[in-house]
């Protein structure tokens, strides 16, 4: 029974034997094919990123998911036959762009039609948010080219995680780990990356001797090439490569004896932070000073000789331009006494900065906003360099009402302080008082230096405001300066004002004028002991006006309008006292006529020497 058993069993077990070394080699093959590879680096504006993927055979499964990292990157991911260029690949597209414009279509429903016409198969949010996730099939054996790049639409840049999977469909989750297997190797050429040059030049002088560049993030490997001439006056430059703690690692010239200098150095790991830094070296014991030539060269040799032309991205970065606006919206006081005067004012500044630029799918929001000093905390933990700014004329505190900043998903972001401060005026000019113009400044200096932050005129963003609240002054007129102190980048609003000039023709000229008027009429009078009364009570009437005035200036080194007109008020007035008393002599020595004779010509010659002192003075102070 056992042996019947046996020989019925064995057919079953035969075939099921012979299935399982026919399916097992399959599904064994099947694994070993699924293959995953990962890349991760950035996309720039305008820029795009292309991979080489050769040999793929007809029916493979293509999965690429991308995951923007930083940045607002928004990418789009492409798969097309070789042959493509990243340059020629983005003219094109803007001249279909502009061509479909030109027709009047729509560009946002132009765009998917160029897309499709230039890929066999692409994808933008296929994944979570602004991921990308293509799954195309091969259709035809051959080599193909993947372009990465970032959305037509709006200026897309960052950090990217792209996992490329070949018949591997766990990629679509995420949550695969590369195989040790290359599917895609990155076309330096096509994608134009690697090797760049960037030429800039500037100048040093005898109170400007040193300045640096900060360099771009370098790859281990890449060899950076620096070469920099003097271009004018008696420049005799230094050049050095400095790391991110400011150690020189490499130099150019050290001795100081050319006018010329290179060098070049090759990063072994990633360099972030390192910089170039540029100083006039001397001659007989002075620094040189004049104009400069520098290039800077990423993995180009030709740097070297000096003759190499521009080319790639800029390898140097540039100093955050932050565009300054201030409104003045009241006088609150000016105290010419103490120089100085209270202002409520808004300042605004924009700017952009990569850095602070982020993916609108990761809060789902067009705009992040930060409130008093939260902004400087995230600057802070996220060692952001952003144009923070002082009132350098600023006395005491400055009391802030309201303060913001917005940040765009592109890097947009824009400064807002409403505040009351009282600030100094050392420029005040009190000569030709009360008839002076004076001038106010409100002055805004970058806390860092011009190689960090730059400020700027924002456009229309400085303005007075219609109700000041200032009744004593007018403003004439007003404006922006822009300068350089001590290296550092600086925005002052300046404003012109002149003074109402009713207080003082009604409280002082006025009554003046009655006052020397109602004395020159008491020289029609024969009493002189009365006309010696009322000069002498003129000069003490123009001794007040005089303490009057100095209430409200100080005490200046130099003597004002006012100030000589009431000098000359003194002195005529003194005379007048005088001549009375010598006429008075005159009249009771028996001298009568001759007293008489004198007055005759006093009655004409006291108003014209008044009129002589007031125009001489007017020309002096004009």
């Amino acid at each position: 029974m056992n042996k019947r058993f046996h020989w019925q069993v064995f057919p079953g077990i035969f075939l099921i034997l012979l299935a399982c070394f026919l399916i097992s080699p399959s599904v064994a093959a099947a694994q070993e094919e699924g293959k995953v590879q990962v890349f991760e680096g950035n996309v720039v504006i305008d820029g795009g990123l292309i991979y080489n993927l050769d040999g793929l055979l007809e029916g493979d499964r293509l999965i690429v998911l991308v995951e923007p990292t930083s940045g607002n990157l928004d990418p789009i991911v492409g798969l097309a036959r070789t042959g493509l260029e990243a340059g020629r690949l983005r003219a094109q597209y803007r001249s279909d762009v502009e061509q479909a414009i030109a027709r009047g279509e729509d560009p946002l429903v132009a765009i998917p039609a160029i897309l499709d016409e230039t890929f066999l198969a692409w994808n933008d949010d296929g994944g979570e948010g602004y991921d990308s996730l293509l799954d195309f099939t091969i259709p035809e054996s051959g080599d193909y080219q993947l372009v990465l790049t970032g959305s037509p639409i709006v200026d897309s840049f960052g950090e990217f995680h792209m996992v490329i999977g070949l018949n591997h469909p766990e990629v679509i989750t995420g949550n695969t780990r590369p195989t040790g297997d290359v599917i895609a190797v990155i076309d330096h050429d096509a994608s134009q990356i690697g090797e760049a040059v960037q030429e800039v030049t500037g100048s040093l002088s005898d109170t400007n001797s040193s300045t640096f560049y900060i360099l771009r993030k370098f790859q281990p490997g890449d060899t950076l090439y620096v070469y920099i001439e003097a271009t004018s006056g008696d420049l005799i430059p230094r050049i050095f490569l400095d790391d991110f703690g400011g150690k020189p690692i490499r130099s150019g010239n050290f001795s100081g004896t050319e006018r010329e200098a290179a060098f070049e150095y090759t990063f072994e790991d990633d360099a972030g932070n390192f910089r170039i830094s540029i100083e006039a070296c001397c001659e007989d014991g002075e620094a040189t000073q004049g104009d400069y030539r520098l290039l800077v060269g990423a993995n180009s040799p030709s740097v070297l000789s000096g003759k190499a032309e521009a080319v790639g991205q800029p390898i140097l970065l540039e100093p955050l331009l932050a565009h300054v606006g201030l409104q003045l919206q009241q006088i609150t006081h000016v105290d010419q006494k103490a120089e100085n005067f209270g202002v409520v004012a808004e300042l605004e500044m924009q700017w952009n900065d990569p850095a602070l630029a982020f993916s609108p799918d990761t809060c789902q929001c067009d705009y992040r906003i930060f409130y008093g000093e939260d902004f400087l905390d995230f600057a802070l933990e996220n060692e952001i360099v952003w144009p923070e700014i002082t009132l350098t004329n600023q006395q005491g505190r400055r009391f802030t009402q309201n303060q913001f900043v917005v940040v765009r998903p592109s890097g947009d972001a824009s400064y807002f302080e409403r505040f009351t401060a009282e600030l100094q005026a050392p420029d005040f000019d009190f000569r030709r008082f009360p008839f002076d113009e004076q001038v106010f400044y409100i002055r805004v200096e970058s806390l860092f230096p011009e190689e960090y932050v730059v400020l700027s005129e924002l456009e229309g963003g400085s303005v007075v405001g219609d109700q000041l609240g200032e009744e004593e002054w007018s403003i004439t007129e007003s404006g922006t300066e822009i300068a350089s102190e001590n290296g550092r980048s600086r925005f002052s609003f300046r404003f012109t004002a002149e003074r109402h000039l009713n207080f003082y023709i009604f409280r002082i000229f006025l009554p003046i004028l009655i006052i020397l008027v109602v004395s020159w009429t008491t020289f029609f009078l024969k009493d002189y002991g009365k006309r010696v009364d009322v000069a002498g009570a003129n000069l003490l009437l123009f001794i007040a006006f005089n303490f009057t005035i100095s209430d409200e200036l100080p005490r200046l080194g130099y003597l004002t309008f006012l100030d000589t007109i009431l000098i000359s008020t003194f002195v005529i007035t003194g005379f007048v006292l005088i001549l009375n008393v010598i006429l008075k002599r005159l009249e009771i020595s028996g001298k009568e006529e001759l007293a008489q004779r004198l007055d005759r010509y006093m009655v004409w010659i006291y108003p014209i020497s008044y009129v002589i002192a007031v125009f001489t003075v007017s020309v002096l102070f004009t």
